[in-house]
């Protein structure tokens, strides 16, 4: 195995980067272990030595970044947009039988072959075999470079399929829905008196998946409100007021938990709050000290002092 490359067209899209973290690690790793022509033999352990799940290895097959053959074998869709591999150092992969089943579309990404016979492509000069195999899904459609950045990969259209109960459900109402990143930020920045940016994409990715669960910016709202309460003034967790704790994974049982009183106006930090003076209190507290003199004893003062 020899030097990888990654390709931004590829890599940071929108598209790759909706996907969950542990997805996208586990495509970095499947593509360093993958061989010359982008094809790699042992996925399942590749996903267990890194502690990723199975299920991203779905959202991979969901998203079309790779195709699964059934003998367990997969290809990297997207292989030769990444690399390029000089003649003098190519080796040829040991799975033939499943790379006659792809061929090579004219944005260099793999696609599988239709049951058509294939004759060779004299523009592009890619030699495909002449083969008559049977797809694992027939009604694949070919996503092109141009229309990555147009289309997005429905049910019916993935590269491969697992079964119908295990692809991820989306809602085109909640995708097609504005999110308020800067109304979310800004309620965020006055209750803390932060500088947080809406255009992070780090955060935006953190509130955009909030949103594909389900919740709104009133839920948003609600999380701030109630841990604002209850850390503004504490000096250990004031810290974690900051779009990675409060819109991470535990976004729900913050908004679930029981209100702790009112928010304060102001960032005391862990400056404790000073209360109003009670004048009333402090004239009694003076009066208690103020040491009590007989005439006498005032009119020996002023003989000795003076008037």
């Amino acid at each position: 195995m020899g030097r990888r490359m990654y390709s931004d067209k590829i890599v940071e899209t929108d598209k790759f980067l909706d996907m969950p973290v542990s997805s996208q690690n586990l495509y970095w790793h499947l593509c360093m272990h993958a061989d010359d022509d982008g094809f790699l033999g042992n996925p399942k352990t590749i996903v267990r030595s890194i502690g990723a799940q199975q299920d991203d290895l779905k959202i991979l097959v969901e998203k079309g970044y790779v195709i699964v053959f059934e003998d367990g074998v997969i290809a990297i869709t997207d292989w030769f947009v990444h690399n390029y591999i000089p003649k003098d150092r190519y080796h040829e992969t040991v799975y033939k039988e499943d790379k006659k089943q792809l061929e090579l579309s004219e944005t260099k990404q793999y696609r599988l072959v239709t049951r058509k016979p294939i004759v060779q492509d004299t523009k592009s000069k890619q030699v495909v075999d002449n083969v008559d195999t049977s797809c694992i899904q027939d009604d694949n459609k070919v996503y092109t470079e141009d229309k990555l950045s147009k289309d997005k990969l429905s049910k019916d259209n993935n590269i491969y399929k697992l079964s119908s109960s295990e692809n991820i459900d989306t809602d085109p109402e909640q995708k097609s829905q504005k999110i308020p990143y800067e109304k979310i930020i800004d309620y965020l920045n006055r209750k803390t008196n932060s500088h947080y940016r809406p255009t992070s994409k780090a955060t935006r990715r953190l509130i955009k998946a909030r949103y594909n669960e389900g919740f709104t910016d009133i839920d948003f709202k609600s999380v701030i409100d109630k841990k604002c309460a209850e850390w503004l003034q504490d000096g250990n967790m004031v810290q974690y007021l900051r779009p990675e704790t409060l819109f991470g994974t535990k976004f729900e049982a913050y908004l679930n938990q029981p209100d702790t009183g009112p928010i304060p106006r102001n960032n005391f930090r862990n400056k404790p709050v000073r209360r109003a003076t009670n004048w009333d209190k402090v004239q009694q507290q003076q009066s208690q000290t103020t040491l009590q003199m007989t005439r006498e004893e005032r009119n020996a003062i002023f003989r000795e002092y003076g008037r």
